[in-house]
């Protein structure tokens, strides 16, 4: 075994230790495959609103303007899947992966403790992390490591544990071993586009984002569009429904990460408590979550759209 093959196997025994579900790693280097499906994406506006979207563009394509002399792409995930869905039934719905605190600070801090661990063992190295933060294309690069495929939702999906998982990245100078990418395993199954009551799923791997319930619930700053009405399916912060429906999260199993864990007080709310929410107790509830996202006005302006 050579010596980027040693330190290869170090990183990924780190990441499994440090409860990463998957560790995947490709050379960094322009994604040459995903430069025309970005650019045709932004030209269709399947963006909507979010207009950091058009910004750095070619950042978001080659990870060396990121990190200057990086050599390597880590990818990882990590899991989230709830023990019970808390909204199911409900006439308000939350997104699982916000059950919890806000998985940006929660990975970002297992991250940096991974990190100061693997420099301790093998020197000073250079390195960013990222966590859906920055420009950067994580399904891509997911797919890249052979983390997983993307299906038809345009999600990262593995034969294992399914979809409910975050994903982040370590962009370093490190010489590396390289992963491939995975074969595609959704074949001809179309629960997820069938699913979408907004009809984002424009075709396989394509969505309109404009029309995802999840952007009109947390990316969209002004009034949710009327082409939305009846069609919520009373998700009022994300949207779960074509990860629910995929196949493959048969197999996903309950996080055992406690910061991940449902926050308490979601599990007693009632429709009168969520009616009649203060700026007090959203500040109070939401304080870690990635709800507070929205800001108390824009849960309410969700809440008031369902409730229309």
């Amino acid at each position: 075994m050579n010596s980027s093959e040693k330190l290869t196997k170090l990183i990924k025994d780190k990441a499994k230790n440090f409860g990463f579900q998957s560790c995947g790693i490709s050379k960094s280097e322009f994604l040459e495959e995903e430069a025309p499906k970005l650019e045709a994406w932004l030209k269709n506006n399947f963006h909507g609103e979010m207009k950091y979207m058009e910004n750095y563009f070619d950042k978001r394509l080659d990870p060396r303007l990121l990190v200057e002399g990086s050599r390597s792409v880590i990818s990882l995930s990590y899991n989230y899947f709830p023990k019970q869905d808390l909204f199911k039934d409900k006439l308000q719905k939350i997104s699982k992966y916000a059950y919890g605190e806000d998985y940006h600070e929660v990975i970002k801090e297992i991250l940096r403790e991974m990190i100061s661990e693997l420099q301790d063992e093998i020197g000073e190295f250079g390195f960013r992390v990222f966590v859906d933060s920055a420009p950067v294309l994580e399904r891509a690069w997911a797919k890249k490591s052979g983390i997983g495929w993307v299906g038809k939702n345009a999600n990262i999906i593995t034969k294992q544990s399914g979809s409910f998982f975050f994903l982040a990245e370590i962009i370093c100078d490190l010489d590396l071993e390289y992963d491939h990418a995975t074969t595609d395993h959704c074949g001809t199954c179309r629960k997820c586009i069938d699913a979408c009551p907004t009809d984002a799923i424009v075709s396989d791997k394509l969505i309109d984002g404009s029309k995802c319930i999840s952007y009109a619930t947390i990316e969209l700053k002004e009034e949710i569009p009327d082409s939305f009405k009846n069609k919520m399916e009373n998700w009022m912060f994300g949207c779960d429904i074509c990860q629910d429906v995929c196949p493959w999260n048969r197999f996903s199993a309950p996080t055992l990460e406690e910061k991940f864990h449902p926050n308490e007080a979601l599990q007693n709310f009632t429709k009168t408590e969520w009616k009649e929410m203060t700026q007090e107790i959203f500040s109070s509830v939401f304080r870690k979550s990635p709800v507070k996202r929205t800001k108390f006005a824009g849960l309410k302006r969700n809440l008031d759209f369902l409730s229309d």
